[in-house]
């Protein structure tokens, strides 16, 4: 007699329960490998997700550095052509105030009527030329209002024909560099009485 309840498997029953039950068991290990109780591709996503905002704090940062150290350059660059420009300023200005005694000789000559034709007009002519090419001008003319900023006043006299302080004589002109002074104009000036 057979027992109808112990009947034995079929082979390929058992196989296909056991594939399912191996299935089942790497799926629950792999969604719970710590056993738990938390899933850990949720875990895995956390993490994920807490790298990636840490990736993105940290490439802030980085950007921020970055714009900062930019800025930085830039400032260093301007302040370095601004400091290469007053020096090329400051040397003109050297070499001009060297030259100031024979410019005051040229002035004094073409006042004097020497230096109307010849070689020494060409040479005060191009040597005027090259400095102006520089920057360098002369000023102080009669009639100009005086300016204590540009004239220094050798005399000072009262006169009707004048209703503000003007030069009368101009003693010596001035120099400058572009707005520069690099020595007043002497003159007398012309007082409103």
């Amino acid at each position: 007699m057979t027992d109808s309840t112990n009947s034995v498997p079929e082979p390929q029953d058992d196989a296909e329960a056991q594939a399912e039950r191996i299935v089942n068991e790497a799926a629950a290990s792999f969604l719970d490998e710590d056993k738990d109780g938390l899933d850990d591709l949720t875990a895995d996503e956390a993490g994920a997700d807490d790298a990636l905002n840490a990736a993105y704090t940290k490439a802030a940062e980085h950007l921020a550095d970055l714009q900062r150290l930019q800025a930085e350059y830039q400032n260093y660059r301007k302040r370095v052509d601004r400091d290469r420009e007053l020096i090329g300023v400051n040397a003109t200005a050297k070499a001009i105030e060297a030259l100031i005694p024979a410019l005051d000789d040229i002035a004094a000559a073409r006042d004097h009527g020497d230096l109307a034709d010849g070689p020494f007009a060409a040479i005060a002519a191009k040597l005027e030329g090259a400095l102006g090419g520089l920057g360098w001008s002369a000023y102080g003319e009669k009639g100009d209002a005086f300016d204590p900023q540009l004239h220094e006043a050798l005399m000072s006299q009262p006169s009707t024909e004048v209703t503000e302080p003007t030069v009368q004589h101009v003693a010596q002109p001035g120099h400058k560099v572009g707005e520069r002074v690099l020595r007043p104009a002497r003159v007398i000036v012309a007082q409103p009485e």
